[in-house]
């Protein structure tokens, strides 16, 4: 039988060490569990989600012009190429480049000697050929007092009475020759025929002039009235002439950029076919251009009014979001959540759109921040909602 062993001291405090740190764990994980049960019941829950902030804009209802837009370019009303009908040498220019001219002022002067030594040289011979028939009025009635007496021969009278017929034609030959050198020397001076802006001179004093020279002396635009032509899609044609029945259709014209109010005018022309390789109709309105501030070649952006829609809803056009069903805004309800309403637009306008289904007058809608809304979002508005032009309310 062996003897019993005494246990170390190093095996007794060793033991001791390990009963101690049980029990600093224990107590460690007691107050943990305490402190987990001691949180309050709020702390414990979920937060709600934080409110988003968005711009708003409001629904209207407000009488809406149906209109067309498009781009459009001014033409003159009338172009004028000047042209010498006769030939000569350019004797003096009574005007300038740019220069804005009336109807009948004197433009170009050629040098009129030519012309004017042709019409004296027709002059003189028709004084000629006038004496001769005096003198032939006079052997007619002597011959024909001597044939009646029977002192001549019937041949005779015969080759008086040619001589003198042959004189009465000559002097109406000679009248036309004068008439037409009359008209030769008039186109030595050139007029103005429409009141207009002239262009870059191409001829001065001194040069010889072709008559119908393919190079124009100087170019006359009429811009008092003044054209703009554009072209819209085929579809609107038969409202366009619908509309046209019931009287002149308004048009404004606007050169883009320009702060200064648009030009109005009237529809003066739709073009008698269909561009089938566009598939547009082209039109023409007429404007006063009484201040001159149209100008040939100039883009301008066009507006066709054609009629008014009465109480139309109307919201921003910010306001309209598109997605995988269509079109769709944003409205905030009373308790400051959204929802998503889908919607009918009618036409963008500006910074307009015209809803035909979806939203009534009065409502708020979301114009700005859509990026981060859900359905039930809670908003935060951070602008004022003054209403755009019109009334908010039904009419």
């Amino acid at each position: 039988m062996e003897p019993m062993k005494h246990p170390d001291m190093n095996e007794l405090r060793a033991g001791r060490y390990s009963i101690w740190a049980a029990f600093i764990l224990l107590l460690v994980g007691l107050s943990f569990i305490v402190a987990c049960n001691s949180e309050k019941p709020d702390q414990m829950k979920k937060k709600a989600p934080e409110a988003v902030p968005v711009k708003v804009g409001q629904a209207i209802s407000k009488t809406v012009p149906v209109q067309l837009e498009a781009i459009g370019n001014v033409e003159a009303l009338t172009t004028v190429s000047i042209k010498s009908r006769v030939v000569g040498q350019l004797k003096k220019v009574h005007i300038q480049e740019g220069q804005f001219v009336n109807k009948g002022e004197l433009l170009f002067t050629l040098d009129p000697g030519p012309g004017d030594a042709a019409l004296k040289e027709a002059q003189a011979k028709m004084d000629r050929n006038q004496a001769l028939l005096k003198k032939a009025e006079e052997d007619l009635r002597r011959y024909t007092k001597l044939f009646t007496t029977r002192a001549i021969a019937k041949e005779q009278l015969d080759q008086v009475q040619s001589n003198y017929e042959a004189l009465v034609a000559a002097i109406k030959a000679d009248k036309a020759t004068i008439d037409n050198a009359r008209l030769q020397l008039s186109y030595c001076y050139i007029y103005a025929p429409i009141t207009g802006k002239t262009g870059s001179l191409s001829s001065y004093a001194g040069n010889m002039i072709k008559n119908n020279e393919d190079n124009p002396m100087v170019v006359i635009n009429q811009i008092q009235p003044i054209y703009v032509n554009f072209a819209v899609p085929e579809q609107y044609l038969p409202d366009i002439m619908k509309f046209m029945a019931k009287g002149p259709l308004k048009l404004e014209a606007k050169p883009p950029q320009s702060q200064d109010p648009p030009f109005e005018g009237v529809i003066a022309f739709i073009d008698n076919a269909v561009d089938t390789k566009t598939g547009t109709i082209r039109l023409k309105g007429k404007f006063a251009n009484e201040d001159k501030q149209l100008w040939p070649g100039q883009f301008v952006n066009v507006i066709l009014r054609l009629t008014s829609r009465p109480n139309a809803v109307v919201v921003p056009s910010q306001a309209v979001q598109t997605g995988q069903s269509g079109e769709f805004i944003f409205v905030v309800k009373p308790d400051q959540t959204v929802e998503v309403r889908p919607v009918v637009v009618g036409k963008t306008q500006g910074r307009e759109s015209l809803i035909d289904k979806g939203v009534q007058p009065g409502e708020t809608v979301v114009t700005e921040g859509q990026l981060r809304l859900i359905p039930g979002s809670r908003v935060e508005i951070k602008n004022a909602t003054p209403p755009i032009q019109g009334t908010g309310g039904k009419k």
